[in-house]
């Protein structure tokens, strides 16, 4: 599957330090540097389920990562970066038959829309870009695997993973029984199975269903399950074990949890350094999501006039960890900045930017602290607009150098 075109990241003067982020397995922050000898920062993002893309709490996961990439490659890493498309699940075929539009042709019109968003966000595109379709092979050979370490076992014509089979099952939620097996039938799983060895077991291979889309196998007709689609396509498309799986927080359990589960049986070893999760947006007191319906579409901001820089700025103005509730005035209060900021850049001269561009690059190496970043280049603006008329403090290189630094480091585009 194709991604979106990529736009030039400036070469920046200095290096940014080395990034440390939060891992949500261990709760604190931690160094985060390519572990594997060739030196490639690799990192696995779970994508979208394309019926209904792209809402500001998508936009918000993938501008965090894609700081992320920033980040590193300011400190001198090449990044490895893959995300997969779930072009195949049941929430997609619901929507499907609800709108009356072919399931095949719904994936690809909302895959296109949330690519098009995306490139206009200046997110850097993955390297890889693989959708749940076209990758049926490597889950099968995944779940052959698992075969062979006794780790499955079929309820009717659908196979199961089963968490007893890991021995560190629960380490990258943190979480108890009781709480999985309260979270876990509203984040798409069947604790009441018939049939199954523990409530907690997830799907991996959904037998063929009558008017239900399936492909012919070595296990049978049928179609992958969510959590082992994200661990095949991460093993296949990075081959190594990632620095950083990232996504929304609300994929700590059971995506994140059961993919690196089954990672781990199959390979002996942990399938990342760090899992990292960002925030949830909420809109009128409530978690901006496809099912309830409470959604702003970056679509339909950008269809109306919004300038997507004034979007990418109201996003990366909250930090990426922190849940928090969108509204207009986000958006106003970006608009505002970015004016401001455009005027300092048109002086000929400003104050000297060195020490900013440095700050800027500690503040995202440290957790992705985008909101100390963009405080620190808002500082330098005022204060050039407050002394323009002051020939004696200006330096003609430091609009250019602060341009510069906000498209490397920041993605903004000015």
């Amino acid at each position: 599957m194709r991604a979106w075109p990529s736009t030039d990241v400036p070469v920046l003067p200095v290096q940014g330090p080395e990034v440390r982020l939060f891992d949500s397995s261990r709760r604190e922050l931690i160094p985060v540097a390519p572990g594997a000898a060739d030196g490639v920062a690799r990192m696995y993002v779970c994508g979208i389920t394309p019926y209904d893309a792209t809402h500001i709490g998508h936009a918000a996961t993938y501008l965090a990562f894609d700081l992320l990439n920033r980040a590193w490659r300011s400190a001198g890493h090449e990044v490895r970066y893959v995300q997969n498309v779930t072009d195949v699940d049941d929430p997609l075929l619901e929507r499907a038959d609800a709108t009356g539009v072919d399931w095949r042709d719904l994936a690809e019109r909302e895959t296109e829309l949330f690519r098009t968003d995306m490139s206009a966000l200046r997110v850097l595109p993955p390297d890889a870009y693989i959708g749940a379709v076209e990758a049926i092979d490597i889950v099968v050979d995944m779940i052959e695997d698992l075969q062979k370490k006794d780790a499955v076992y079929p309820v009717d014509n659908d196979l199961y993973f089963s968490v007893t089979s890991a021995p560190g099952f629960g380490r990258v939620s943190g979480w108890d029984r009781d709480e999985m097996l309260r979270i876990f039938p509203e984040r798409g799983g069947d604790p009441d199975r018939a049939g199954k060895r523990d409530a907690l077991d997830c799907l991996l291979w959904q037998g063929e269903r009558p008017n239900d889309p399936s492909w012919p196998s070595r296990l049978g007709p049928g179609r992958p399950g969510w959590h082992i689609e994200c661990a095949a396509i991460a093993r296949a498309h990075l081959q190594g074990p990632l620095d950083v799986q990232g996504g929304g927080s609300d994929l700590v359990f059971p995506h994140h949890e059961m993919s690196a589960a089954e990672a781990e049986v199959v390979d002996a070893r942990p399938f990342a350094q760090a899992y990292v999760h960002a925030g949830m947006v909420g809109l009128e007191g409530e978690k901006m999501s496809k099912s309830r319906g409470n959604l702003v579409l970056v679509s339909t901001l950008r269809g109306s006039g919004v300038d997507p820089m004034a979007i990418r700025l109201a996003v990366i103005s909250h930090h990426y960890r922190t849940d928090w509730e969108w509204t207009s005035e986000d958006l106003i209060a970006a608009e505002g900045r970015l004016s401001t900021w455009r005027r300092a850049l048109d002086l000929p001269s400003g104050p000297p930017a060195s020490d900013v561009v440095a700050g800027v690059l500690a503040a995202l190496a440290d957790d992705l602290n985008a909101p100390k970043a963009l405080a620190l280049v808002h500082g330098w603006a005022t204060e050039a607009l407050e002394s323009a008329e002051d020939d004696s403090v200006g330096d003609p290189k430091a609009p250019g150098q602060i341009k510069q630094v906000l498209d490397a480091a920041l993605g903004l585009d000015l």
